[in-house]
Order: structure tokens, then sequence, then C-alpha cells
């Protein structure tokens, strides 16, 4: 089974996980006043968001959580486009709050695909090396 990179626990990514790193929760000064600089829905915009809060943040993953990380995504796309919306609905029990306005994108869907390309770009050497291994091994 393959573990969390950080943690002594099972590795279980979920698609809010690519969220993460536009968190602003205790932040809203600082992040949150550099992200909204940003609009999500620009594409110019979104490529600049995901390589630097997407793409830098999971560059310490190993290949194989790349890759698992990665397949939650597609799976995520192949879903329902009402799941993708709900990843960015604010929960107010929760520690974690997204930049404002974010919660009323108008296709989250494209925002995902767009995180998807460029993901697959990037980490195309590391998931190759990984779709050549058993995963029941991992």
């Amino acid at each position: 089974m393959l573990m969390h990179p950080y943690l002594d626990v099972p590795y279980n990514p979920q698609l809010k996980h690519f969220l993460g790193g536009f968190d602003i929760y205790d932040r809203e000064e600082t992040l949150g006043s550099e992200l909204a600089e940003y609009d999500p829905e620009c594409t110019a915009d979104r490529v600049s968001l995901i390589y630097k809060f997407i793409v830098k943040r999971f560059s310490g993953l190993t290949y194989r959580h790349k890759f698992v990380l990665f397949f939650v995504l597609g799976e995520a796309l192949n879903g329902k486009i009402s799941d993708l919306a709900e990843v960015f609905k604010h929960d107010p029990s929760s520690h974690s709050l997204l930049p404002f306005g974010w919660n009323e994108m108008k296709d989250p869907k494209s925002f995902f695909e767009h995180i998807y390309s460029i993901l697959s770009e990037v980490w195309v050497d590391d998931l190759y090396l990984a779709s050549q291994e058993d995963y029941s091994t991992w």
C-alpha cells in the first residue's frame, strides 16, 4: 500500500487537495491579497496559478504519489460536473477557505481540465515511470 509521503498513513488523495495551495484561511492579508490579483477564469492567470500553486506544491512528491494524484483528477474529470463545483464550495465548519469568489466559478471543469493538461506535460516522465509498474505492489 502506498503510504502518505509525510505521515504514517495510507495515501488517499482527494480532488480538494489540488486546491490546497489556494487555501487562504488565516492568511487573508498575505496569500489572500496575492491571489486576489488573479482571475481563475482567465486562461493566462490560470496558467500562472497552476504552476505557482499546484506544480510547485507537488514537486516534492514521488512519481508514484504523482501518478495516484493524477489518477484521482482524471477520475473526477470523467465524473459529474456538479462534483467538481462542490469542491469550491465553502464549508463553514472547515479550517479551509478559498479566495473570495472562487465558489462562484462559472466553469470549474475547465479549471481542473487545465490542471490536468499542464500536469500531464510537466509530470510526463513520472507518469510514464509509474505506469510501467504493478500498482498492486505499492
